[in-house]
């Protein structure tokens, strides 16, 4: 099979990987700014990780946690880059669209609903031992 040429083919394999780096990073900083559900992400971590500090949490929870925040951030940006794709097809309405759109949303509402469950799962024991 021929191989087809890409603009990401361009440069050696060091400044390749080094643009590849770089475009991630655009793509997480373009979603903190423009994308508010990832803002609402990242503080909801924020807490997440200074609950664990203050909690005993054990390093499988921590590893959960991480888990979960990741997934979480990971499906929005995917998400969101559904969205961007099929706005630039097309901004008219369209059964099809929907459907994208709507099911990349549900990915990350069902990441976050079982982050949520994992998070009550790991947090709530330990908040209600410290009460008693």
């Amino acid at each position: 099979m021929k191989k087809v040429e890409r603009r990401k083919d361009e440069g050696n394999v060091i400044v390749r990987y080094k643009k590849s780096f770089f475009h991630a990073v655009d793509g997480i900083v373009y979603a903190i700014e423009n994308e508010h559900n990832m803002f609402i992400m990242m503080v909801a971590a924020l807490l997440v990780f200074l609950l664990a500090f203050l909690l005993p949490v054990s390093m499988e929870e921590i590893m959960v946690l991480v888990l979960c925040i990741g997934s979480v951030i990971t499906c929005e940006m995917i998400n969101s880059s559904i969205e961007a794709t099929i706005d630039l097809v097309t901004l008219k309405e369209h059964p099809l669209a929907k459907i994208a759109k709507d099911t990349g949303s549900a990915a990350s509402l069902i990441a976050s609903g079982t982050s949520l469950i994992c998070g009550l799962i790991i947090f709530l024991p330990k908040i209600i031992d410290l009460i008693k």
